[in-house]
Parts: structure tokens; C-alpha cells; sequence
């Protein structure tokens, strides 16, 4: 019994020893966090990337949106005077109709595909110049750790706005 309270009271001795010693390292420690889905929807850069795909894309979308219009619009009128019309007439326009709506799909495939790419190039250099700026500021402020994927991120370490303003400021080939 002796040999186990001596055991104990050496450990509490140890133990009152070194640990101002850890929370004196565990405060040095510096920390930020950066949410990135505010990074994307706020920072000019991302801003300017989205400007540059409704620029790009706009055109193509508008045409696609009034074709399908054009298609609605002829399979309204061949079903209103498809009672009419000679069953040969009827036939040919509605193969035209299928044909015509083969190739509006297919061309909305091909846009969606075009736009999903370009959202993706557009999006890593935008992630790519952010993460530039955030090792910049780990390194000018020191910090130890800066995480980007958080469950929970107190406003303490939360570095965005920063992050976001010196995004801004820094010129775009950098």
C-alpha cells in the first residue's frame, strides 16, 4: 500500500511539473482556418472566374434555351393540327420533331460537359492562387497550422476575411 501511494504522489509530482510546461506549448501554438466555400463565393478572383463562364457559356445556354422553345412550340402546333394534317404529313413532321429533340439533348450534353470542364479549370486556379496566399500569410504571421475543413471553427482562429482581402490585393499572375 505504501509502494502504490508513493508511486502516486511521484506521478502527481510529475505530473505538476511538466504541465505548465505542455500548456505553455499548447498556447504557443497558432492556429487559423479558412472556410473555403466563402473563400469561393466572395473572393474576387472566384468572382471573376464566374463573370468569365456566364461570358463564355451565356451565348450557348440563350441558344439552347430557344431552341427548346422553337421545339415546344412545333410539337404544340403538330399536336393541335396533327388531327388535320394526312397521316404522312403527321408521320414526317413528328420524325422531325424526334430528330430535332435528339439533337437538342445532345447538344445540352455537350454544353453541360463544356461548362462542367471549364468550371473546374476556372476552379483550380482560383484554389490554387488562394492556397499562394494562404501559405503567404502562414508564413508573415507565423502560423503553425491553418486548416481549411473544419467541423467547428471558432471566430478566434478564423482567418477568411483576411485571407479574402489579401486574395483581392494580390495581382492576378501571382
Amino acid at each position: 500500500m505504501i509502494k502504490l501511494t508513493r508511486a502516486l504522489l511521484l506521478a502527481a509530482a510529475a505530473a505538476a511539473t511538466f504541465a505548465p510546461a505542455l500548456v505553455a506549448q499548447a498556447q504557443e501554438l497558432k492556429i487559423g482556418y479558412v472556410n473555403s466555400e466563402r473563400l469561393l463565393r466572395e473572393a474576387a478572383p472566384a468572382k471573376a472566374a464566374q463573370t468569365r463562364l456566364e461570358g463564355e457559356f451565356g451565348k450557348r445556354e440563350k441558344d439552347l434555351a430557344d431552341q427548346g422553345a422553337r421545339l415546344k412550340a412545333a410539337a404544340e402546333k403538330l399536336e393541335k393540327d396533327g388531327p388535320t394534317l394526312a397521316e404522312s404529313e403527321r408521320m414526317r413532321r413528328q420524325r422531325e420533331l424526334v430528330e430535332q429533340d435528339r439533337d437538342l439533348q445532345r447538344k445540352r450534353r455537350e454544353f453541360q460537359e463544356d461548362l462542367a470542364q471549364r468550371k473546374n479549370e476556372e476552379l483550380q486556379g482560383v484554389i490554387e492562387r488562394a492556397n499562394r496566399v494562404i501559405r503567404q500569410v502562414a508564413e508573415q504571421e507565423k502560423y503553425d497550422v491553418i486548416l481549411q475543413e473544419a467541423i467547428y471553427a471558432g471566430a478566434r482562429v478564423d482567418i477568411t476575411e483576411k485571407i479574402i482581402k489579401a486574395l483581392n490585393s494580390a495581382p492576378a499572375g501571382r
